[in-house]
């Protein structure tokens, strides 16, 4: 009997349990550790910092869904782990022994890379449930004397879709206010340019949204280094594509959303040989460590190279097709080594997002997420936003019932009509 633990109970996470739990003989033991007791839905907080959602919508508890399949549920931060013996040390003192371990912890949040950037300083985030909840109630307070607005990602940052979602959704909502007149809007991104989106642009991303951005009277200002934020400034070093100094900003804003970078979690990047120096793990094209044959790991917890070399650092996305790839893979390789074979399966590591502007949306797919592609694809319309919103539902669905459908292979791929574009 082998004894699995999957460390994080995310987007990457869950699913993996449920995945694991219909792959496996029920003798052998699956267990979820995450340091929170609930679920969060991280792609609808974007619509919960402006109060398109409420909290109870896109959380839920864990340990009664796990339960019902027979995946036990630990609700502890993991402090350390030990590798060599193959367990890991609880934040309370006590162990946990695994033969193979999934790691799909998401990231740390790096905002202390910037100073005076994040919720407990001076600049909101849309990250975790949260902070969506902390950005939505200082929101509301903006309303009552409405002013300028920085909406963007620091340097590093690698998750740009959720920054351009938000200031579309932030001006799609104060335009139903009949409060955008009161409230001039800058994106301040380390991209090099608009709709790079840490892939060097998908189709005519470019383009695309910068149309976007001046239809909806939002300002930019790209290879942007933010270097430091005081209450109601911020400080931005427009670079040249050489990465040298070209215009020093000093911003004004009474609401700001700033994406930080990412960095390994403490636990996961103290373990030698196991990640890159930021600390994300290191995995082969089975998901398997370098160095550990025993530990796979997916999603935004990776290492995965920049798609190139931008002035200002970018890092590249994992986005929800990719990730459920990387889980699929995962799973049937452990299925595999449990019954005396080869590990042979792959993720696809091809990108493709939804991205809600409000009340229209913008889809794009780039196979593979590294150039020269076979398919480099962006669109956007109406039909892009109804498909988020069906997409937030069903995975909402498929955590609470422990389906282990996937989310994109069997619906979003075929809801927006190109599922073909994924084979």
């Amino acid at each position: 009997m082998a004894h699995i633990v999957v460390l994080g109970a995310g987007i990457g996470g869950m699913p993996a349990a449920y995945e694991l739990r219909a792959a496996l003989d029920p003798s052998h033991r699956i267990t979820v550790v995450n340091s929170l007791d609930y679920f969060q839905f991280v792609p609808s907080n974007p619509w919960l910092a402006v109060g398109w959602r409420e909290r109870e919508a896109i959380t839920f508890p864990i340990r009664p869904h796990l339960e019902k399949k027979n995946i036990q549920f630990v609700a502890q931060r993991v402090d350390r782990i030990d590798a060599a013996a193959n367990a890991l040390q609880l934040a309370d003192g006590s162990r946990l022994d695994y033969d193979y371990l999934v790691i799909t912890t998401g990231p740390k949040l790096a905002f202390d890379e910037v100073p005076g950037a994040g919720p407990e300083h001076h600049t909101h985030s849309i990250c975790s449930v949260d902070h969506a909840q902390q950005a939505q109630a200082a929101y509301q307070q903006f309303l009552q004397e409405p002013g300028a607005a920085v909406i963007g990602a620091m340097p590093g940052a690698s998750c740009f879709g959720p920054a351009y979602e938000f200031a579309f959704i932030f001006s799609k909502d104060l335009q139903r206010r009949k409060l955008r007149h009161k409230v001039p809007i800058t994106f301040v991104t380390s991209e090099p340019y608009i709709g790079h989106l840490g892939l060097g642009g998908v189709g005519d991303s470019k383009s695309m949204l910068e149309s976007d951005f001046r239809n909806n009277d939002i300002k930019w200002i790209t290879n942007a280094k933010v270097t430091r934020v005081e209450p109601g400034r911020m400080f931005v070093t427009e670079v040249d594509d050489n990465g040298a100094p070209k215009k020093e900003h000093e911003l004004p804003f009474k609401f700001s959303m700033m994406l930080p970078a990412f960095k390994g979690v403490d636990a996961v990047a103290a373990v030698e040989g196991l990640c890159n120096p930021r600390g994300f793990v290191l995995v082969d094209e089975n998901q398997r460590s370098k160095k550990y044959r025993n530990i796979f790991a997916a999603g935004v917890c990776i290492a995965i190279p920049p798609v190139e070399a931008t002035p200002v650092p970018t890092g590249a996305p994992k986005t929800g097709y990719m990730i459920e790839t990387m889980v699929t893979a995962i799973v049937q390789n452990i299925a595999d080594e449990i019954a005396g074979k080869a590990a042979t399966h792959k993720g696809s590591w091809n990108a493709l997002c939804l991205a809600d502007m409000g009340d229209t949306g913008a889809a794009f797919v780039a196979l593979p997420q590294i150039p020269p592609r076979n398919v480099n694809w962006f669109r956007k319309g109406k039909w892009v936003h109804l498909a988020k919103v069906a997409y937030e539902k069903y995975f909402l669905y498929k955590m609470k019932t422990g389906s282990s459908e996937p989310v994109y292979e069997k619906h979003v791929l075929k809801l927006l009509g190109i599922e073909r574009l994924a084979r």
